[in-house]
C-alpha cells in the first residue's frame, strides 16, 4: 500500500482520536465491551501509524479487526484500512442481517408489563441485537443520560449524526461530570484506575462537541451537551415520545454488563416510559451545560 491516509485515519481525525493516547483509550473501551480478555490488546504506536498511513502488507490480527469494526460500526476492517487520498469517506453500511431496528420490535407490551417489550441480559447483548442508529431513524428528538454514553458516542457514526441534526433532529446528552465526585466514586466501585472513566467521558464529550462545532450555522443549538454530578443510577435513551432504553447501574458491575430494557409509552397509567422520562428531566434540570 502507498502512504496515503486510510479511511480509518480520516474517521479517527473526525472524532478527535487520531493521536495515539486518545485512540488507545477509546480502543480499550471498545475492546472491553467485546470481550474483557481484549482490554489490553491495543496496537503499538508503530502498528497504529501503519493503520493510519496504509503501510500494510496484510490486515491486522483478527482481534484488532474485530475491535476496529466495533469502534466504527458500518465499516469492515478491509474498508477502514483502504487508502483514502481524497479524504472522501464512503457512507457506513447499516446494521448487518439479524440486527433489528428498534421500531421492528413489538410496538406494545403484553398486559401487566408496564410497557416493557424486550429485556436483554446486558447492554452488549442489546447493541448486538438492536441497531443503535434505529433509535434516531424514527425520532426527531433523542434524550440521553448516563455515564459516558458510549452507545451514542461510539456506535452512531458522526456523519449520520450531522445529517440527522441538519435535517431537524435534536439531541440532548447528559454525562456524568468527569471532574465531579460521583465519577470518582464510580471508578472506585468498578475497580478502575483513578481517572480512567473520567478520561473516557471527556473523550466522548469532545467527540460530540466536535460534531456540534462542525454543524452549519444555527444548527449547533440542536445538540445539547451537559454534565451532572450525582450518584449514577441509570443509563437512559429516550427516542421520541414513545421509546425508551433503560439500564440500571449495578454495584461493582460495568454498565455494559447490566440488564437493559426496551420500553414503549403506554396509553394507560403505570407505564415505565413516563417514570424514566421524569428521571431524565429531573437530571436535565440539575445539569450544567458544556
Amino acid at each position: 500500500m502507498t502512504a496515503h491516509p486510510t479511511v480509518l485515519a480520516v474517521l479517527l481525525e473526525d472524532r478527535g482520536l487520531h493521536r495515539y493516547g486518545s485512540f488507545s483509550a477509546a480502543y480499550g473501551k471498545a475492546a472491553s465491551g467485546l470481550d474483557k480478555k481484549l482490554a489490553h490488546t491495543a496496537p503499538s504506536r508503530a502498528q497504529f501509524h501503519s493503520w493510519l498511513t496504509g503501510e500494510l502488507r496484510r490486515l491486522p490480527y483478527t482481534d484488532h479487526c474485530r475491535v476496529l469494526e466495533h469502534m466504527l460500526p458500518g465499516y469492515s476492517a478491509q474498508q477502514l484500512l483502504t487508502p483514502c487520498p481524497d479524504r472522501a469517506v464512503p457512507a457506513p453500511k447499516r446494521a448487518a442481517p439479524g440486527i433489528a431496528a428498534a421500531a421492528a420490535l413489538p410496538a406494545t407490551a403484553p398486559p401487566g408489563m408496564a410497557g416493557v417489550v424486550a429485556v436483554f441480559a446486558s447492554r452488549t447483548e442489546f447493541a448486538a441485537k438492536v441497531d443503535p442508529i434505529s433509535l434516531f431513524d424514527t425520532a426527531r428528538r433523542v434524550r440521553a443520560a448516563g455515564l459516558s454514553l458510549n452507545l451514542i458516542c461510539q456506535q452512531v457514526p458522526d456523519q449520520y449524526l450531522r445529517q440527522w441534526l441538519t435535517e431537524g433532529g435534536e439531541l440532548s446528552c447528559l454525562f456524568l461530570d468527569p471532574d465531579g465526585e460521583a465519577i470518582r466514586a464510580r471508578e472506585t466501585e468498578e475497580d478502575h484506575l483513578p481517572g480512567n472513566l473520567a478520561a473516557l467521558t471527556r473523550l466522548n464529550i469532545d467527540i460530540l462537541a466536535r460534531v456540534r462545532d462542525r454543524l452549519p450555522d444555527g444548527i449547533g443549538q440542536r445538540l445539547r451537551l451537559a454534565v451532572y454530578d450525582e450518584t449514577i443510577r441509570f443509563n437512559l435513551i429516550l427516542s421520541g415520545d414513545r421509546t425508551c432504553v433503560a439500564q440500571p447501574y449495578l454495584p461493582k458491575a460495568r454498565g455494559v454488563d447490566s440488564p437493559t430494557m426496551l420500553i414503549r409509552a403506554t396509553s394507560s397509567p403505570g407505564g415505565l416510559f413516563g417514570v424514566f422520562e421524569q428521571v431524565y428531566e429531573a437530571l436535565a434540570e440539575r445539569s450544567k451545560l458544556v
